[in-house]
């Protein structure tokens, strides 16, 4: 673990060196689809050990006072019509397996920020999902710091700002 955190640090050091005060980084999400084209980039092999390698790394980030941006929250896991998708999973697996990657770092390592996902939980967006984003990550965890949507990946703007969205990044597929 200490090496993670000297990742996180060595990370922090090169990216403040390049005039950059947030990394879009780490990103956690299990693996249920091998043709997810980023996931080379999760830590995803199993949830316990990607949110401590996750938190570890932010520790190192935090250290040179870098923000970092857990992400894509939650249950991204496919690119293909990533922006339609409708994932469904029952309560307890989301828990225990999709969720616990990111509930780690955020109670041990408080991240100034996640990202959102693309894709829907059941029929409700992620970045417009007042249980995921309210209840959830900030009630229920204590996240305090602020929630950012991958780059058009809100498709319903009011919805998403009453939810807990803090910024909306460009391109979205609001009407409203």
């Amino acid at each position: 673990l200490p090496l993670a955190q000297k990742m996180g640090k060595a990370a922090a050091l090169e990216i403040k060196e390049n005039n950059c005060g947030i990394w879009l980084a780490p990103a956690l999400n299990i693996h249920r689809n091998p043709l997810c084209g980023r996931n080379f980039e999760y830590f995803s092999e199993d949830p316990i050990i990607s949110g401590i390698m996750a938190a570890e790394i932010i520790k190192g980030a935090n250290s040179e006072s870098l923000v970092t941006t857990i992400k894509h929250f939650a249950l991204n896991d496919q690119e293909s019509h990533r922006n339609g998708i409708f994932t469904w999973c029952d309560e307890q697996a989301m828990r225990e397996i999709y969720l616990k990657a990111f509930e780690i770092p955020v109670k041990e390592a408080q991240p100034k920020g996640i990202m959102s996902a693309y894709n829907r939980i059941g029929t409700k967006w992620c970045g417009s999902s007042s249980a995921l984003l309210n209840d959830l990550l900030r009630d229920e965890w204590g996240f305090e710091g602020y929630v950012v949507s991958d780059w058009g990946a809100v498709n319903e703007r009011v919805k998403g700002l009453k939810a807990g969205l803090d910024l909306e990044m460009p391109g979205g597929n609001t009407t409203t």
